[in-house]
């Protein structure tokens, strides 16, 4: 699968902004943001992102919530979606997994391996 765009949810807007310029910079992807799970639920269907970076922890709806919303969706059903987190445990890991999720990141992002590491996920998944 040809990735084309991301879209990066998080709630630490540093996060976001090295994300976005790793993705455009060095994987040359469009990439899209949004700063909660409700905010992801709405741009997903419309943007239509190859694959999307979910933060677990956020506060207004977390990632493992949204990730199901997100499988619920049609259009969103079969995107590839990643996780990220600054900490978790081996039972988030595997939450993640059954709910559809193809990998997870560990944070703070390597910007300069993050698009490889995107790549490698979707590909072996």
């Amino acid at each position: 699968m040809a990735i084309r765009k991301v879209l990066i949810v998080d709630d630490d807007p540093d996060i976001r902004k090295i994300g976005r310029l790793s993705l455009t910079g060095l994987g040359r992807w469009d990439v899209c943001l949004a700063s909660s799970g409700k905010e992801a639920l709405q741009l997903a269907p419309i943007e239509r992102p190859d694959v999307i970076l979910l933060d677990i922890t956020m506060a207004d709806m977390d990632g493992i919530e949204t990730l199901n919303k997100l499988k619920e969706h049609p259009s969103t059903k079969t995107t590839a979606v990643i996780m990220t987190a600054t900490r978790f445990d081996q039972k988030e890991v595997d939450i993640c997994v059954q709910q559809g999720a193809v990998g997870i990141l560990g944070k703070p992002f390597n910007p300069m391996t993050l698009p490889a590491e995107i790549t490698q996920m979707v590909e072996n998944n």
